[in-house]
């Protein structure tokens, strides 16, 4: 009996320093910890010379070396006035946003006055975690003012759809608690960084996803010369290969693998390199399944652009391809497309809409940020031909585009045409138009013809007087409170005489989207 009495007086201190150890790790990672406040103002897509109302939200962040904060793309998207907060601190500092990733849903913010960095050791990234970890996420959820940790595990590894750009990435699902508010916030394992908190899954209980540490460590890498780059993209369209006799036609024995090729966007790294009916083997080395994934850890597997994704770009990465049956290997270089790889755009941020307004008649590219002018879930939006334009095409041509004339400002000169909106524009004066810059040239160069005839896929024509038309055109633009007749990006197209787009000006130029069953956190 004494001897395990003395067992137990020699536990006591023990446990007591342990656990002191453990309260003054965590203190000291609390003090690395801001709160984000974002004023954020989203243009308006369905007046795209117009902004919407300014609203407020907040985010979590913390503060990693080079006196750098890490956060969430969409805790500060669209920002005009963004302010951070230390934990245990009153005092609200003015922010910079220095970097952003809008396709993996990171940023980085700075504070030029340097107290608010002062006695906080720095958080650092740690490796890729292994699945059934533990992880604690630290933020500012709603619920309450101070900062909140939730503990959990890591429950799988894989690419996921990330809601702020509907593109797909590897993502690392948690079952922590996560709420609105913990965007931005770090989940650690060991005392290291291995994901930002991003976004949950609807309806549904604690399924949380974090960008993981692979993807930061790329964001961080790409911007040592002091420019993001982005993440590179093949421009592949593929189909998988379960199929035996679809492996069997291609000339795949069964031991072999890949997933076919349908098509290669026009402009995309991978045009004229790689053909359709290619089979796409491996990639840098690592065997393709059938079902279109790779095994990027032993016994664990994910989409095969896990290793497209790994490359800055400008970098090679070699194919193993099988063409008319006979295999060989390519090198295929990740340069930057030029323009989009998509017929209907991606989300965008930070940037205003592109848009061109004729004698009243408001053109702009069809975009997934219009669509969702709309509805808020993709089945739900209207007009219902719009849609097909989204699920069912890619491009035909490099630099394609749906150009949709949104609406129409009344007026006499366009009398007739009023009630006409979302009409899909084939082609002006006869000529089919692929882009939107296409068609200014024409309206604004065809100066032989009188009348300007713009013709809509459902075979509907809008004819105008050109001399009428030009002369309507200043007044129209006055009377409804239009600061130029197009976006300042498309200022170099047509002959350049109108005044300079000044409605929305912001200092960073980078690339909220609801998907069906995901929902971003604030």
């Amino acid at each position: 009996m004494k001897r395990i009495m003395h067992s137990v007086i020699l536990l006591i201190p023990l446990t007591f320093f342990v656990l002191s150890i453990s309260y003054g790790f965590e203190r000291e990672t609390k003090k690395a910890i801001v709160k984000i406040y974002s004023t954020q103002t989203r243009p308006l897509f369905d007046k795209p010379w117009h902004l919407g109302t300014p609203e407020q939200s907040s985010g979590s962040g913390c503060i990693i070396n080079g006196n750098r904060i890490l956060t969430n793309a969409h805790v500060v998207s669209d920002h005009t006035f963004v302010q951070v907060c230390r934990y245990g601190e009153s005092k609200k500092h003015k922010a910079n946003v220095v970097a952003v990733s809008h396709e993996t849903d990171l940023a980085l913010l700075t504070v030029e006055d340097k107290e608010l960095f002062k006695g906080v050791n720095p958080l650092s990234i740690g490796e890729l975690p292994n699945v059934q970890e533990e992880v604690v996420v630290y933020g500012f959820p709603e619920g309450g003012e101070t900062i909140c940790l939730t503990r959990g595990v890591i429950s799988r590894i894989e690419h996921q759809e990330y809601v702020h750009s509907l593109k797909k990435f590897l993502a690392i699902q948690i079952d922590a608690a996560i709420n609105p508010g913990s965007s931005g916030g770090p989940a650690l394992t060991d005392g290291k960084i291995i994901g930002v908190v991003m976004q949950v899954k609807r309806d549904s209980e604690n399924i949380g996803y974090i960008v993981p540490t692979p993807i930061i460590n790329h964001f961080l890498k790409d911007l040592e010369d002091g420019i993001y780059d982005g993440f590179p993209e093949d421009g592949l369209i593929i189909q998988t290969m379960e199929n035996e006799d679809l492996k069997k036609m291609h000339g795949l024995k069964e031991t072999e693998s890949g997933v076919l090729v349908t098509s290669v966007i026009p402009g995309s790294p991978s045009e004229g390199i790689i053909k359709p009916r290619d089979v796409i083997m491996s990639v840098d080395g690592h065997d393709i399944a059938d079902d279109g994934t790779v095994e990027f850890r032993s016994d664990e597997r994910t989409s095969n652009n896990y290793f497209v994704q790994q490359h800055q770009i400008g970098e090679h990465i070699s194919l193993e391809i099988l063409r008319n049956r006979k295999k060989k290997k390519v090198l295929v270089t990740l340069t930057k497309p030029s323009g989009n790889l998509s017929l209907v755009a991606k989300p965008q941020y930070d940037t205003p809409p592109t848009y061109f307004i004729y004698s009243g008649l408001v053109f702009s590219p069809l975009s997934e940020d219009y669509l969702k002018v709309w509805a808020n879930e993709l089945e739900k939006y209207s007009p219902k031909d719009l849609i097909a334009y989204f699920t069912d095409r890619n491009l035909s041509v490099k630099g394609e585009e749906v150009i949709n004339m949104i609406n129409v400002l009344p007026h006499d000169v366009n009398n007739g045409y009023h009630n006409m909106s979302d009409c899909i524009i084939d082609e002006v004066n006869g000529k089919k138009v692929h882009n939107l810059e296409e068609l200014i040239q024409i309206v604004e160069n065809d100066s032989d013809n009188k009348f300007i005839e713009f013709k809509t896929k459902k075979n509907k024509y809008i004819v105008l007087d050109r001399e009428k038309a030009s002369e309507a055109h200043a007044e129209i633009l006055e009377i409804y409170g239009v600061t130029a007749d197009r976006s300042f990006d498309l200022q170099v197209a047509g002959t350049g005489k109108q005044k300079p787009y000044v409605g929305y000006e912001k200092k960073i130029q980078t690339e909220f989207s609801k998907g069906a069953y995901l929902t971003k956190q604030k």
